[in-house]
């Protein structure tokens, strides 16, 4: 592995500009993922996609950059039990750099499962929340939130009328959410077809990825996406609902085609480190740089497959992620 920054240097980084880069310069540090320049975040907008069909509404947020015209468009699936307000720090980043992040939160699976309930009672809720109907649910309403976004893009009068490039989306989600990911943007079912699949998606970042349980093996599930994937994991990535391993999340990245595939696995990083606060059961300190980590590959995933920025694939595919990693952190692509 390339050199990467010291951990003293990477502790006293920010998040948005650090002594590390400059002091990690590479022959492609023209390139910064984590500069935001005079781009910044305008505002926030809280939405509600009714789905007709299903007589379901589907409370989103967006984040909004400073920038005039369309821009690509990244939704975001939170995990079981959360909603759009969380994983913040990813919104505003994406946003910062010139995104439409879409936050979705998706009722019966959302905060609304455990927030009401006494605390005893709240895992036994979450647990009884993950299940296949949910799972349905989630899938669908990612196609519909696309379905509403285009009709308020092409609204004049509309908040988001004209702000959005609907021919360049990617999809994203952590958890519950990287399932909701992984099924919208390519993985098999057991039968073999891709009945969730939305070819509007270019690619995808899943985070928390979790291969099939069952008779169906990840090759199977996986070995026909056909767009770009980022999967983004720790090596303590485990969580007391549901039966996602280490292993299990890391049997995705073999299984994908050989193409525009990237994986990266911090270390002693905890299911909670996409999120911005730690989780019940957390058992290991946090570490700064794994959120400046997420931030910089992520966004030059995007750049690189929403934007075709040939920079930011160079990135990706150079010495980048290493100014940006420490040593024991795991970086692979192809």
């Amino acid at each position: 592995m390339p050199l990467a920054c010291s951990r003293r240097s990477l502790l006293l980084a920010s998040l948005a500009l650090t002594p590390c880069v400059a002091l990690c310069a590479t022959p492609d540090s023209a390139y910064d993922p984590l500069r935001l320049g005079a781009t910044k975040l305008a505002q926030t907008l809280e939405l509600v996609a009714r789905d007709t069909a299903r007589q379901r509404d589907i409370p989103l947020l967006a984040y909004l950059p400073n920038t005039p015209g369309p821009a690509p468009l990244v939704l975001f699936s939170h995990g079981l039990g959360g909603s759009r307000y969380g994983s913040a720090f990813l919104g505003q980043h994406w946003a910062a750099r010139g995104y439409v992040a879409l936050f979705v939160q998706h009722p019966g699976s959302d905060d609304g499962v455990w927030k009401d309930l006494p605390p005893a009672a709240r895992m036994a809720a979450l647990r009884r929340a993950a299940n296949l109907q949910n799972t349905v649910l989630r899938l669908q309403d990612v196609p519909a939130v696309l379905d509403q976004m285009a009709r308020w893009n092409d609204d004049g009068h509309h908040l988001l009328g004209g702000r959005v490039d609907m021919l360049r989306v990617g999809m994203s989600g952590h958890s519950f959410g990287a399932v909701t990911t992984q099924a919208v943007s390519g993985q098999r079912d057991a039968s073999g077809k891709q009945p969730f699949t939305d070819t509007r998606i270019r690619a995808a970042a899943v985070m928390s990825p979790d291969s099939p349980q069952g008779s169906a093996t990840a090759a199977q599930a996986f070995g026909a996406v056909g767009v770009p994937w980022l999967l983004m994991t720790g090596t303590r990535d485990t969580t007391f609902v549901g039966t996602a391993t280490v292993a299990s999340r890391l049997a995705v990245f073999p299984a994908l085609p050989n193409m525009g595939k990237y994986e990266l696995v911090l270390d002693q990083a905890e299911h909670s480190v996409f999120t911005d606060r730690a989780l019940p059961g957390d058992r290991e300190k946090r570490n700064l740089n794994h959120h400046r980590a997420i931030l910089a590959i992520s966004t030059a995933f995007w750049d690189a497959w929403l934007r075709d920025d040939a920079s930011a694939r160079a990135w990706l595919d150079g010495y980048g992620p290493s100014n940006v990693l420490e040593p024991a952190d795991r970086w692979q692509k192809k």
